[in-house]
């Protein structure tokens, strides 16, 4: 792989500008650096994209309209409805306040994965740290909303099994609980790094033999890819944030569904 790839210029103007102040400032810590690759290539990727989105932003901020909305103003509004429809569909109507971080967080894992595509830029999400730092951010948030939705104890039970569970099976369902939600960690990283690192591997080979025509058919099929991997990891977020804050229902006499006394967070 290494054979394969070229040093990107923006790492190089990254690491001439940034590069010693990065060095200097973590020397005291115990880390010393040789040569000029001090900011590694995945990380200024990452920079790329959220001072990328954090002008635009500020651009567009300033330039939207009710009365005179633009087609990329529609094309940005379309993309929030979108998002904010799966969680209310999944979640209810009290979805709306999960928006800023699902929303930012398929945004940037879908910018990462076409950035690969931009010749000189790489895909971010093409390296294991950033896919596992976006799992680690969706795991800690859903159960951080759980213990908000529910308090630490009522949220921690559900860990234990659903109710009517015999206490002699509690120990087994804990553990049975605490492998799945750890799973979740490999299963969100792991799937994304995977397809974008092998989309990758595969077009640097392909450019390799015959450069610029080759790789074409499957730059085009990584748009396709780069977008449904964005949409699987925000889909799964949901469902997992899902099950951290759901409400359980009983049925009334009448058969309807009415909310519990308690509220107490689905089983994951």
């Amino acid at each position: 792989m290494e054979n394969l790839e070229h040093p990107l210029l923006i790492v190089k103007w990254v690491n001439a500008l940034l590069g010693p102040l990065v060095a200097a400032a973590l020397a005291p810590l115990g880390f010393h650096f040789e040569g000029h690759d001090v900011i590694p290539d995945y990380l200024v990727m990452v920079l790329l994209i959220v001072t990328f989105v954090t002008v635009l932003c500020l651009v567009m901020r300033s330039r939207l309209s009710v009365e005179h909305p633009s087609k990329f103003q529609i094309l940005l509004e379309d993309g929030v409805l979108a998002v904010l429809g799966l969680l209310e569909e999944w979640i209810g109507p009290d979805a709306r306040k999960y928006l800023p971080l699902i929303a930012t967080l398929g945004l940037f894992i879908l910018l990462g994965n076409y950035a690969g595509l931009v010749p000189g830029l790489k895909a971010p999400t093409s390296n294991i740290n950033v896919t596992v730092g976006c799992a680690i951010t969706t795991w800690v948030y859903y159960h951080y909303q759980g213990f908000r939705a529910h308090g630490v104890v009522n949220y921690l039970k559900h860990f234990a099994g659903p109710p009517g569970v015999p206490v002699g099976m509690i120990p087994l369902m804990i553990v049975i609980e605490a492998i799945s939600h750890s799973a979740r960690l490999l299963s969100l990283s792991l799937r994304l790094f995977g397809n974008i690192f092998g989309e990758e591997l595969v077009i640097l080979i392909l450019g390799s033999i015959i450069p610029f025509i080759v790789p074409l058919p499957m730059m085009f099929l990584g748009l396709i890819t780069g977008g449904l991997q964005a949409f699987i990891f925000v889909l799964l977020s949901i469902i997992y944030l899902q099950a951290a804050v759901a409400v359980e229902h009983e049925h009334d006499e009448h058969g309807h569904d009415a909310p519990a006394g308690q509220h107490a967070p689905a089983a994951a």
